[in-house]
């Protein structure tokens, strides 16, 4: 079963307040999305990678991606102006046969090989899976900064990336999006539009996205502890 990895990496990171954009950013001397290619690389089930990068930076990236040695293909292409434009531009680029893809983003650098793998044979036995984590703090609902509820958490989790899809299905949802002009946050939110089940696998809350300044610190701690 031929496996495609499509890396949201187009982002343009205001709110890292930095002069380029995130994925960029060195990380130990390594740019960040270099980091997160890495992973998916030394995956056994991820046959190819395609990294959608702002069109301003996809020269800069494939450049990085020549320079990295992968053993796997990465297609460096450039992505829209939003998450679900980029991940569209990846899917257009879907090597023939691909059965399962599998959307992360680009700056989620500590996805380990056993999430990957855990995820995508959920998403071979049930269609839909992404990672996720149960909340722990407890969650408001709130209207012009006054609270109207706490909602149960044991029914809540932050959704994490890898989510995983056969190809028919997200191909499906993606096209029922164009259709309608929706635009969602993330993919597993088109599937679901769908009607069709998404399965959770846990995750970990070291599976950060390096999206604020803070993170980076938080980052470099991680990668001192994986390269012990």
């Amino acid at each position: 079963m031929k496996v495609g990895a499509i890396i949201a990496a187009a982002g343009f990171g205001r709110r890292m307040k930095a002069d380029r954009p995130k994925q960029f950013l060195a990380l130990n001397g390594t740019p960040i999305i270099i980091h997160t290619i890495r992973k998916f690389d030394a995956s056994p089930v991820i046959d190819y990678i395609i990294v959608t990068a702002p069109r301003e930076s996809a020269q800069e990236l494939r450049e990085l991606v020549k320079s990295s040695s992968f053993h796997k293909t990465v297609l460096v292409v450039e992505g829209g102006e939003r998450r679900q434009d980029s991940v569209a531009a990846g899917m257009a680029n879907l090597q023939p046969g691909t059965e399962i893809v599998a959307v992360h983003d680009g700056v989620r650098p500590f996805v380990s090989a056993e999430d990957i793998e855990n995820v995508v044979r959920q998403a071979e036995r049930s269609g839909a899976a992404i990672l996720g984590v149960p909340i722990v703090e407890t969650v408001k609902q709130v209207e012009k900064d006054v609270v109207e509820s706490t909602l149960t958490r044991e029914h809540l989790v932050l959704a994490q990336t890898p989510q995983v899809f056969r190809t028919q299905i997200l191909k499906e949802a993606f096209d029922r999006a164009r259709e309608d002009e929706y635009y969602g946050t993330d993919e597993s939110s088109l599937v679901e539009r769908l009607g069709h089940p998404v399965a959770i696998v846990r995750g970990s809350e070291r599976k950060i996205k390096i999206t604020r300044p803070t993170d980076l610190t938080l980052a470099r701690a991680f990668l001192e502890e994986e390269q012990q």
